[in-house]
């Protein structure tokens, strides 16, 4: 996975093709996600859907990511929010761009209980300036399809020794 002419995302997304429809294979990519990335790990999402541009993020229902209402805490929905953007974007830069927020919102819509789902289809942008300022969003539903929060995630991208 430590291919210099690749990128992190790149290198993510060709782990994902190669594991996604093996045995026990979601369960590694989520395994090498805690370790790349471990505090998006902690909530423990499973990667349901990743290709550039598009992604889609299961969060079952474990009490260690809840509240005291017994619902989702409102940092693992902007964490889940974040992960599912942040692939959808990265896995379609090329391997010279990098990326890293500068900001990130999260409305909250209505009490997130129960299995979660987010998804993020954006736009890939052409970074054609030394920094580009691209916004995304990911939608987080209820297992009801009812929208339970929005996550809005702004990532500053640049060649990779433009970024300080």
């Amino acid at each position: 996975m430590n291919n210099n002419l690749e990128s992190a995302g790149q290198n993510l997304l060709k782990t994902w093709r190669k594991l996604h429809q093996k045995p026990f294979g979601k369960f590694l990519f989520k395994q090498i996600i805690a370790k790349k990335i471990p505090y998006t790990g902690s909530i423990k999402a499973d990667v349901q859907k990743l290709q550039p541009g598009l992604c889609e993020v299961a969060l079952k229902f474990r009490k260690a990511n809840t509240n005291h209402l017994n619902s989702v805490h409102a940092l693992a929905l902007s964490n889940l929010g974040e992960f599912t953007g942040g692939l959808a974007v990265m896995t379609g830069l090329p391997s010279h761009i990098r990326g890293i927020v500068t900001h990130i919102s999260t409305e909250y819509l209505k009490k997130a209980r129960g299995h979660l789902i987010a998804i993020a289809e954006v736009q890939i942008p052409e970074i054609t300036v030394p920094k580009t300022s691209h916004t995304i969003q990911a939608n987080i539903y209820d297992s009801d399809n009812d929208l339970v929060s929005i996550v809005t995630v702004t990532w500053l991208l640049s060649p990779k020794d433009k970024i300080q």
